[in-house]
């Protein structure tokens, strides 16, 4: 054991090259939190209608989502470092840009390169982890350390957002300039540069980035909407991103050079751990757009006082990299994943009575509990996701996961919201209540079925842990062969 703790300790320029990634993941999580909070105002300010003003979240989430599997195979064709200096460059000009927008359409052009962007930064930033660590404990302490602070950057971003939204919301854009630009810097200095990836005799995979980008575009958009449009358009949407997306499988198929090798997907282990990340990002962000509905539309809470809130969902930031190596390493990832997947299924549980005068000692149980939930579950699953994968299709691995993670978020959101609505029969209280207590179902039935797909990962040799500290179960559905 104490081998292995030794092995876990990283060199000071390794820690460098953490701290510059975390940074990135960080501000993605901060750029999305803040704007969350500063939508009324840029509605008042810009004139925007409630369809305008939802298109500037959903471009950012149309871009985000329907680049992401591109951009984590960029990292592996074209350059980890490359790729993730280029985007975060491109992050920072639009982002500024965004602050000066004057006219609605500005903005929401700004937020789809901002969320294309950070699509091809955040699975480079994560292929440099997974291939710069070498697999086993340090690459773990590395994943968990950035995992606590991508939860942390969204939970710090909604009291930053808050504050700076009550100066003027153009400083929600203006601030992550700064930050970008350090963090740019950083990245030049600390980030190695790595061998280019040998493509001798390989092409660009161009009908297969073409299709699948358009396909999982069409499905973000099509969930992502379905709550502010018919449901002949939703359906349709869907309908045209399900043929596209089987188009590209027969592209891969055919392809001397595929942009997704399909036997990927022969892991047991990643396919599971994808399916159970995105309900489990269906349930989380789902419930906290209850959470900050109920706040302020029923109990008429401040944007300030919610963010102060819900804030302490973001203790997972402390949890992650401290108590989850510890349980990862004498449970195994499986058992880990499942038991905060239950945490998170007990949280979601003791929130379905929620009362129409609660006080905030009878929600904090909920919200600390789901923190430790979260730090439980995201941490190793982004771990399960990326293990065996070979290092030159670990942007692709990044890449699949972290499109599960958004197309969840929208799935969960547009869910919450539809069953809320459908639920709400006016604007009383006693019926605004109705709507919360019915939707609040949407995020617990989401984990339970997360933490019942968890559970085929639970084998006999699940206690095992190998020599280098990997947990023997999450290597089990691994191929010999890649």
């Amino acid at each position: 054991m104490s081998k292995q703790r030794e092995s876990a300790t990283l060199k000071p320029r390794e820690w460098g090259v953490l701290l510059v990634l975390c940074g990135a993941i960080f501000l993605e999580g901060i750029d999305v939190a803040m704007l969350n909070v500063a939508l009324p105002s840029i509605r008042a300010d810009l004139g925007l209608s409630t369809g305008n003003l939802q298109w500037v979240m959903s471009a950012y989430v149309l871009g985000y989502g329907g680049f992401m599997l591109l951009g984590g195979r960029a990292a592996d064709l074209f350059g980890r470092r490359e790729m993730f200096v280029l985007w975060l460059t491109v992050f920072l000009l639009f982002s500024g840009l965004g602050g000066f927008a004057t006219e609605g359409w500005m903005l929401i052009v700004a937020r789809f390169v901002t969320g294309v962007a950070a699509a091809f930064m955040t699975p480079a930033g994560l292929s440099i982890i997974t291939t710069g660590f070498e697999e086993g404990p340090r690459r773990n302490k590395a994943l968990l350390f950035y995992s606590g602070t991508a939860a942390g950057g969204f939970s710090i971003g909604l009291v930053v957002g808050g504050l700076l939204a009550s100066v003027g919301w153009r400083w929600v854009f203006f601030a992550p300039v700064v930050l970008s630009a350090v963090i740019l810097c950083a990245a030049l200095a600390f980030v190695p540069k790595s061998p280019r990836p040998d493509r001798t005799g390989q092409g660009v995979d161009l009908a297969g980035g073409v299709t699948v980008t358009a396909a999982i575009a069409l499905l973000v958009l099509g969930v992502e909407r379905a709550s502010h449009t018919s449901l002949a358009a939703t359906l349709g949407t869907l309908a045209a991103g399900l043929a596209l997306l089987g188009a590209f499988v027969a592209v891969e198929r055919r392809s001397a050079s595929p942009l997704v090798r399909l036997g990927i997907f022969r892991s047991g282990a990643l396919v599971r751990a994808n399916l159970a990340g995105l309900l489990f990002a269906a349930g989380f962000f789902g419930f906290q757009f209850l959470v900050v509905l109920y706040l302020q539309e029923l109990r008429g809470w401040s944007i300030l006082e919610t963010s102060f809130a819900m804030i302490v969902i973001g203790v997972d930031a402390v949890l992650s990299p401290t108590v989850t190596p510890k349980l990862v390493e004498r449970f195994g990832n499986a058992r880990v994943i499942f038991g905060g997947l239950l945490i998170a299924a007990l949280a979601y549980a003791l929130f379905l009575p929620v009362g129409a005068d609660w006080t905030y000692l009878a929600m904090f149980p909920s919200l600390i509990i789901l923190s430790l939930g979260f730090a439980l579950a995201y941490g190793p699953l982004t771990i399960v996701a990326t293990e065996g994968v070979k290092e030159e299709e670990q942007g692709l691995a990044g890449g699949l996961l972290y499109t599960s993670f958004q197309f969840g978020a929208a799935l969960g959101l547009s869910t919450v919201t539809a069953v809320n609505v459908a639920a709400t029969a006016s604007s009383a209280p006693a019926d605004l209540l109705t709507g919360y207590r019915a939707a609040l179902w949407v995020p617990f039935a989401a984990v339970l079925l997360a933490a019942l797909i968890a559970a085929f990962g639970l084998r006999s040799r699940a206690g095992r842990v190998t020599a280098v500290g990997t947990p023997a179960e999450d290597r089990a559905d691994l191929p010999a062969t890649h």
